[in-house]
């Protein structure tokens, strides 16, 4: 083989690993660092008071300068260095959002229901829940930045390296534990968010490759959870439209960390999500580990001599 040769051979490995999934959840991270700090740089100059959910106060331009980081540095991964259109996030597939907003309303009213029935959940009376507040900081922000995290990057970078199983696995494990130091947050929380909705929102948005889905179902979620139903959202209590209460064994209630630790929600949600499951299995979309797509590759070019 000349220098020549190897020259050549040598470059397309070299554009493989530099586009590998490890590097770009890395590429990302470096530049989501970046543009936070200067997204927070901006709101000091600017004197743009913080969003704060122990203090209940957040505005549009705080929520804006902690969203945009996120935004950018994913279309910037997309275009930039993906060398692909953004289409989980394509505007043309917006109205999902909605959809995921709805399923999240109908999905939560119904694990209520059940917590009710259950005589786990009371209600009170009528709070004076600030919905505009409520909505930026419980819907708006994590809604948007966790689904970039947990499913445009973890999950969408995972599968494409190691296959779909181990990616729902990570990103369903890294979801739930990154709620372990919320108020009230036990292992068993975590597991719970783990099952509940790090598994469904990895499943859905393996079916429908959209965030739009996801965000909406998350936003939704946190949303009609709080803002509505007056229950901790991930442990943090929220002052919602209902004033209510959560009472009967941990195991039922959620304990101090609320419903979504409740087997009542794990359940209903791992029905939705053995619903998903089947429908992956059924189309045969999972995606094989890198190691057994090289195996059939070498199989197939044997095949072929």
């Amino acid at each position: 083989m000349t220098a020549g040769e190897a020259s050549v051979g040598f470059k397309p490995v070299l554009l493989r690993l530099l586009r590998s999934p490890l590097l770009r959840m890395i590429y990302f991270v470096s530049m989501l660092s970046l543009f936070t700090a200067i997204a927070r740089w901006v709101a000091k100059v600017a004197d743009t008071p913080a969003n704060s959910l122990k203090s209940m106060s957040a505005n549009l331009a705080s929520t804006t300068l902690t969203v945009l980081p996120f935004l950018l540095a994913y279309w910037l991964l997309a275009k930039v260095i993906e060398r692909r259109p953004l289409s989980e996030l394509d505007w043309r597939k917006s109205p999902q959002l909605l959809w995921g907003l709805l399923a999240a309303l109908l999905l939560f009213a119904l694990v209520t229901a059940e917590l009710w029935a259950a005589n786990a959940y009371t209600v009170s009376g009528w709070g004076d829940a600030p919905l505009w507040t409520l909505f930026l900081l419980t819907a708006v922000v994590p809604g948007i930045t966790e689904e970039i995290i947990s499913r445009g990057i973890l999950f969408r970078l995972t599968e494409e390296g190691l296959g779909t199983w181990i990616a729902l696995l990570v990103s369903a494990l890294f979801f739930g534990f990154a709620h372990i130091t919320n108020p009230g947050a036990t292992a068993w929380s975590s597991i719970a968010i783990s099952i509940e909705a790090g598994l469904l929102f990895g499943l859905l948005y393996h079916v429908t490759r959209s965030l739009w889905w996801c965000i909406g179902l998350h936003a939704g979620w946190n949303f009609v959870q709080g803002a509505v139903f007056g229950i901790p959202v991930s442990g943090i209590p929220v002052d919602g439209l209902l004033e209510s209460q959560l009472q009967g064994p941990d195991w039922l209630d959620g304990g101090g960390f609320g419903a979504e630790a409740s087997v009542l929600t794990v359940l209903t949600c791992g029905v939705i999500s053995l619903w998903l499951l089947q429908r992956i299995l059924h189309a045969r979309s999972m995606v094989a580990p890198f190691w057994k797509r090289e195996q059939r590759t070498d199989a197939g070019v044997a095949a072929l001599r």
